[in-house]
């Protein structure tokens, strides 16, 4: 198969990096815009413009049937969906191959199979890959007293289709558990219109570890290390590294290998995310979940592997084996990427649409900006509120976070507020210099002394 020109089904800055990477490769690219996106800069560069829609995203990039009658409308002959909006629908993907459109990630029935909670704790349990403590699927309250009871608390409360950090509760005490419960499975019906739950162990002491696979048609899958994701705010990830700080070298071989063995496993094809959860009381590793997708992080992984992601998957959907193999992947120096959100953390962190009348990013050597944004830029109101990925990359963690640092004490912005000066606070905290975090670090540590 070759892939000549693609429709890139998604805005903002991975629509760009798509787009950037098929420049490259000698593609032509066709990007899907809102309403609200015509004067993007995914639209000033893409070879051609499809608006498909009002700026609601349930009304345009998240319509299957409108995505794929404008791809077909524009010759493309393969669909790339980035991340979010459509890229763990395997709907999409099926629409794609009954279209004949070359669907540039993974086939529909990993994505089910990952994306179904339950389903893939008893897989991966089977293979003998620890799994964290939990339940079945719990029906009533009463259910999941039991099962908490059982686990101890506190637990959390999943949505067994949920993903994304989305669909999770805290539950310290039983008296707390009925109502959250309720709570919980109404909020999963109505975002993934699927209201089963299970109860699942709290890691109090915790790292969000995932690693970056990638598999080709051929059968050959390599994982390209690992990233630390610890750094978060209500499950949502703030500030990423890789390597991860405290991961040993035999510790690495063996999560590393463990996501390899899972994706093969499950004959796992394009890119995708192992997460695991890290006990770092009992340096214990366990599975969490499998993002079959491209990840907002992967800057990261190719800085300090040098692999370009996004051509390989472009690659590998044309029929290609991978160009390299595991024992070609080697790992130089560490990378931080920090999230910049048009968000006010003295608000707590409320989004600040509006028009960027200053973008001034930082320039330099180790310095990478993944951005769409541009001075006269609008920040629409209807997504998600990332600015930039402001990427560094150091001989060792030392040399990348003074990088950052530099980076970010650099970068102007004006016009809307950003969460430039909270990364700013975070880098130079001795707990984060010295390591001394896990997941529930930022809310319980930072938010505490950054907000008085």
């Amino acid at each position: 198969m070759k892939v000549s020109r693609v429709f890139v089904a998604n805005r903002g800055e991975i629509a760009l990096r798509i787009i950037r990477a098929c420049r490259d490769l000698g593609i032509e690219t066709v990007v899907a815009v809102s309403e609200a996106d015509r004067e993007s800069m995914p639209a000033r560069m893409a070879d051609r413009v499809l608006c498909i829609g009002p700026p609601q995203a349930i009304s345009s990039y998240l319509k299957v049937e409108t995505i794929i009658a404008a791809a077909l409308g524009s010759g493309a002959d393969a669909i790339h969906p980035g991340y979010g909006f459509l890229a763990e629908q395997p709907d999409l993907v099926e629409a794609c191959e009954e279209n004949n459109l070359i669907f540039i990630g993974p086939k529909a029935e990993n994505i089910r199979q990952m994306g179904d909670k339950l389903l893939a704790r008893k897989m991966i349990g089977e293979l003998g890959i620890p799994v964290i403590p939990g339940s079945e699927m719990v029906s009533t309250s009463d259910e999941a007293k039991k099962a908490a009871k059982k686990l101890g608390f506190p637990v959390l409360i999943k949505a067994a289709a949920g993903g994304g950090g989305k669909g999770i509760k805290t539950v310290n005490v039983p008296e707390g558990l009925k109502d959250v419960f309720e709570e919980a499975s109404g909020e999963a019906l109505a975002a993934f219109g699927d209201d089963r739950i299970f109860i699942e162990r709290y890691i109090a002491n915790a790292r969000h570890i995932e690693v970056q696979i990638i598999g080709d048609r051929q059968g050959t899958i390599i994982h390209l290390f690992e990233r630390d994701c610890s750094l978060q705010r209500r499950y949502q990830k703030i500030l990423e590294e890789a390597p991860c700080p405290v991961m040993t070298a035999e510790l690495r071989e063996e999560i590393c290998n463990a996501a390899v063995r899972i994706a093969t496993h499950i004959g796992y094809e394009n890119a995708g995310t192992i997460e695991f959860v890290f006990d770092q009381d009992q340096n214990l590793f366990y599975f969490l979940e499998m993002n079959t997708r491209i990840q907002v992080e992967h800057p990261i992984t190719e800085m300090i592997t040098g692999f370009d992601l996004v051509k390989e998957q472009i690659s590998i959907a044309a029929g290609n084996p991978l160009s390299i193999s595991q024992a070609g992947v080697r790992m130089s120096g560490h990378s931080i990427e920090c999230r910049i959100n048009a968000e006010s953390p003295d608000k707590n962190f409320h989004p600040s649409p509006g028009r960027i009348d200053a973008w001034d990013p930082p320039e330099g050597e180790g310095i990478r900006i993944d951005s769409h944004c541009y001075t006269g830029y609008v920040v629409p109101p209807y997504y998600d509120s990332l600015l930039a990925k402001l990427v560094t990359w150091g001989t060792d963690r030392t040399d990348a976070i003074q990088k950052m640092q530099y980076a970010l004490d650099n970068f102007k912005v004006s016009g809307v507020d950003t969460t430039v000066p909270f990364h700013q606070y975070i880098l130079k905290n001795s707990d984060y210099l010295e390591g001394r975090i896990n997941t529930r670090w930022i809310e319980d540590t930072v938010l505490r002394e950054y907000v008085k």
